[in-house]
Formats: C-alpha cells, structure tokens, sequence
C-alpha cells in the first residue's frame, strides 16, 4: 500500500520536503494517522537541516473522516479512548513543533482542521492569496485535538482564538495574515516555488542557531519572560562551540557581512 505522505531530499539533502498526497481531500484518518507519526520519527532521527510541509490536490486538507478517526469513539461514548486519541495528538503536534530546525509550512486551497494544527505547529507558514483556514471541530462537538487552538492564540491572542474556534468559521489568508496567524501571502502561482525557496534557505542557513532560536522561544512559552531570559545565556553561549559560529566569524573579519557559508555544525 502506497503512504499516504512521501518525504524528499530532492537536489538539497539539507531540505526534507514532507508531501501530503491522501486524495481526494487529503482527510485525516488512521492511515494518515499513522504515516505522519512515521514521517515525524524519520524526521526526529535524521534531523535534515530544515523540513517544508505541503499537499497535493486542490486542498491541503478537507478536514477528518469522521466516520474512520471519531464516530466509533463517539458511539461508544467512550471516554478512555477519546481521551488515548487526543493525547497521541496532541504529541505528535508538540514533537513537529519541537523538531530542532527550521519548519516552513506550504498553504493553498482549504486547510482545515488537523492540516491547520499541523501548520501552527511548524515555524513559518506560507500561504496562497485564495488558501482559507478553518479550526471547525465545533460542528461536530469538538475542540481541535492536536495544539491548534493554544498555538492560534500564541499567534494572534486568545480573542481571536476563541472566536476562530467556536464559530468554525473559514478565514481568508489575508485576514489570517492581518492576524498574525500567517506569515507570509503570495500568488497562487507563486506558492511552490516561495515555500521551497525560504525552506530551502533557512536549511542553508545556521540552523544550530536556529535551533537555538526556537529553543529561547520555547522557554517563553513554557515560562514567561523571566524563564526565557534566564535560560538564554545558557543556550546561546552553547553556539561559540559551533564549526559554524566560527567560520561566519572568520568570514565577516576576510569577506565581510553575509558570505559566510553553514553546514550545520
């Protein structure tokens, strides 16, 4: 059976590039369940210097196949699995959001539901100018399950989390953008090629201390200011160890500012 998610290096081994490819809505359902838990390990143990994210097909997801993922829980009124269920979620939200580089997440068409989560939980968003966004589980008596609601509301306040939520309404990239939901806009036609290349260039970039970027920011949110603050020295002082700390430094005093090449190290 063909997985429903591929991984690539394409011509930068650098560069894991994570397609979707579930037609025809690209729904979450158990296969996919289980296929994004192993891509996210591959990713886990291989660390690539940086990973996009994105879909085939008219949409980045539909949203889930209730019948295959919920109904049976639902039917069954079964607390103990819905709650198993949430948890495995939630995790592997948490384990995207944790990778150690650079994630870049590719929006177009309709990306609701887990596809959204996912999307909150990698570090940059690119969306096309006609991709809209949808938390909608409310329809169905749910609350989103893998991190989308408190990573919307780090985002863009928890006013707007709240009302993103509980309306299960569809928003537009420009006003998600205006929110501070989405990073970056482009033409539709433009997507791919946008996407890949920021990826591409926060992969060649130095992503130990990219690392140590998300790393800082993690224990904002973990811990408030105070908490980041007194764990910044400790992390950032770390990357004077760095091979690539090194040659930028050797590079500004020979070249000057940003020639400096990274491999990561």
């Amino acid at each position: 059976m063909t997985s429903p998610i591929r991984v690539e290096t394409g011509t930068d081994p650098a560069l894991a590039v994570v397609t979707v490819d579930h037609p025809p809505l690209n729904l979450y359902d158990r296969e996919l369940h289980t296929a994004l838990t192993e891509v996210v390990t591959q990713l886990e143990a291989e660390r690539p210097r940086g990973a996009l994210f994105r879909a085939e097909g008219k949409v980045v997801s539909g949203g889930v196949n209730v019948r295959d993922s919920f109904l049976p829980i639902a039917q069954n009124g079964d607390v103990e699995a819905g709650t198993r269920y949430f948890a495995e979620l939630v995790e592997l939200g948490e384990r995207v959001h944790r990778l150690p580089f650079p994630t870049v997440f590719a929006a177009h068409g309709l990306t609701l539901t887990w596809a959204f989560e996912l999307a909150l939980a990698c570090d940059l968003i690119v969306a096309a100018e006609s991709a809209s966004f949808g938390l909608i589980e409310a329809t169905v008596g749910l609350t989103p399950a893998m991190g989308g609601t408190q990573r919307l509301a780090e985002r863009c306040g928890q006013g707007r989390a709240k009302y993103f939520v509980m309306t299960a309404g569809r928003f537009g990239a420009a006003e998600m953008e205006r929110w501070g939901a989405v990073d970056r806009v482009v033409p539709d036609d433009e997507l791919d090629g946008s996407a890949r290349t920021l990826a591409a260039e926060l992969a060649a970039g130095p992503t130990v201390a990219h690392a140590a970027t998300k790393e800082i920011l993690a224990s904002l949110a973990d811990g408030g200011l105070d908490t980041a603050n007194a764990r910044t020295a400790g992390i950032a002082g770390k990357l004077f160890a760095t091979a690539d700390l090194r040659g930028a430094m050797d590079s500004f005093v020979e070249k000057g500012h940003g020639r400096a090449v990274f491999h990561g190290r």
